[in-house]
């Protein structure tokens, strides 16, 4: 694998194993990095870090629940112990949450808020120590549009990345004097396989969205990728607190 702008470093990844997590985890390696591949299936994770292996690169696979603290600060130990610290953090575990608000029961809103935004702290908590202790690190959290786009029938996954945003920018201000810089990007419509699935479902119409959509798409996994590369390289060295929206113009058309 050549050489690139993540050389010498080590990045953990969740939801590591589908979508946009796993092309983040594989655009690292790709540029250099060492990766550690976090998310609740092994088997899907045991195919990303084959795939980067066969490329020449190094990964490590730490299946965990973002749910779980006491999983997350050993996957982060584990980091520590088999690389030395940690240089880069992407939170990209999340769910996506679609129901009438008064249908909406209280262990689905806990869920999203379980998974989207505090396994999201938990991470950021338990990486921020290891970066505190050396002085250096970028976080980059995974928010959305729903961060701050008011989306019919999104109440707990809005709320969970309308939180996620938030976080990020109050993180930014504590820990930038300290040589951490947290950033979040809010990719609009991308092809996952959970967008796929609520296509396949019927609660998805993409028609609509590439109608609105100025680059006439919905974005693509790889749409995020180099995004995610550019803030956790040193090019983004002044970048801090700051939400990059990586939507093809949907949020700023502003006609029907």
């Amino acid at each position: 694998m050549s050489a690139g702008r993540l050389v010498g470093r080590t990045a953990i990844v969740t939801g590591a194993g589908r979508g946009i997590g796993r092309g983040i985890a594989i655009g690292y390696a790709k540029e250099g990095a060492r990766v550690a591949l976090v998310s609740r299936n092994a088997h899907e994770l045991e195919e990303v870090a084959q795939e980067i292996r066969q490329q020449g690169g190094e990964a490590l696979v730490t299946p965990a629940d973002v749910r779980d603290s006491d999983a997350v600060d050993a996957v982060v130990a584990d980091v520590v112990n088999t690389w030395g610290t940690v240089d880069a953090l992407v939170n990209s575990a999340g769910i996506p949450m679609v129901s009438p608000t008064t249908e909406l029961s209280n262990e689905r809103w806990q869920q999203a808020l379980d998974i989207n935004i505090n396994g999201t702290f938990f991470f950021c908590r338990a990486v921020g120590a290891v970066m505190l202790k050396h002085g250096c690190g970028t976080i980059i959290n995974i928010g959305s549009l729903h961060s701050f786009q008011g989306i019919p029938m999104r109440a707990a996954y809005a709320a969970s990345k309308g939180a996620v945003l938030q976080f990020t920018k109050s993180l930014a201000t504590e820990w930038a004097p300290h040589g951490i810089r947290v950033n979040c990007i809010s990719p609009g419509w991308i092809r996952t396989p959970l967008q796929d699935d609520l296509v396949k479902q019927g609660k998805l119409d993409r028609a609509p969205i590439i109608a609105r959509t100025p680059i006439r798409r919905v974005g693509e996994v790889s749409d995020i990728v180099g995004p995610a590369i550019f803030l956790a390289s040193d090019e983004s060295a002044f970048i801090v607190g700051e939400q990059l929206v990586v939507d093809g113009g949907w949020g700023v058309y502003g006609f029907f």
